[in-house]
């Protein structure tokens, strides 16, 4: 699996967690209704079958390394949807992880 596709997967996966946790935060703290609600909760399942895809056989290893994705994702849709602005240790922070995800999944490893 070439870098560039599991980068793709990795925001296809942040898309569709972020999003469906977004949907389901709209649906029930912001009272949009269950309609929300439950396509949050099918963006949720879509994210869980959209994380199978990588290469990587290592479930811990795939988890652990999108956590770096879902940091710096979440404060990405954070910005756009919801107007927040980060301060530059939201910006750093978000980059260590993004590093740390880098180190995790593509770091030569003699397998």
């Amino acid at each position: 699996m070439t870098v560039a596709r599991s980068l793709v997967l990795f925001l296809a996966a942040a898309l569709l967690e972020i999003g469906g946790a977004w949907l389901v935060w709209q649906g029930v703290r912001e009272n949009k209704g269950w309609i929300w609600a439950g396509a949050g909760v099918v963006a949720l399942g879509l994210y869980g079958f959209v994380a199978t895809l990588q290469h990587d056989a290592h479930f811990g290893r795939v988890l652990a390394a999108y956590g770096g994705v879902f940091v710096a994702g979440s404060i990405a849709w954070g910005m756009i949807a919801d107007g927040y602005r980060p301060d530059r240790y939201d910006v750093v922070g978000a980059l260590v992880c993004l590093a740390g995800m880098a180190v995790l999944m593509y770091a030569p490893r003699g397998t």
